[in-house]
């Protein structure tokens, strides 16, 4: 109980990139014709239409990571106290932010990334929190 109580940010934190890579990774793989269908057609008058079907498959792939690292990382709290999987879940979260960030500012959807900007936020936080 000492470890969770010691580091309560660094969990919560990590419980919500949980969340929204998990999800957002579950959506992919269940949904990948309509979630690959929209983006078509949102980045179509960009220099990314073509390459959608690989980028939605890395954005996948890191979202997979970021979830099996933010488990891990709770894990490690709990057991052993140890903050390194943290770091490189949350740093592999905002790397994936980033990445999500970029395209939404490359297909002109400013209210997208603004969305996006709110969650790194949290992860940004996260990963001074766990990096100090």
């Amino acid at each position: 109980m000492e470890h969770f109580m010691n580091n309560l940010v660094a969990i919560t934190i990590l419980l919500f990139l949980l969340i929204t890579f998990l999800q957002s990774g579950l959506d992919k793989t269940l949904d990948w014709k309509g979630n690959l269908a929209w983006l078509k057609e949102h980045f179509s008058k960009t220099f990314m239409g073509g390459m959608v079907p690989l980028l939605l498959a890395i954005v996948l792939v890191l979202e997979i990571i970021t979830s099996v690292y933010c488990i891990l990382a709770i894990y490690s709290i709990l057991a052993d106290n140890q903050l390194e999987n943290a770091v490189i879940a949350i740093f592999l979260g905002c790397i994936t932010l980033l990445l999500l960030l970029f395209g939404q500012r490359v297909a002109k959807d400013y209210a997208g990334a603004l969305t996006i900007t709110c969650y790194f936020i949290v992860a940004i936080f996260g990963l001074y929190v766990v990096a100090r």
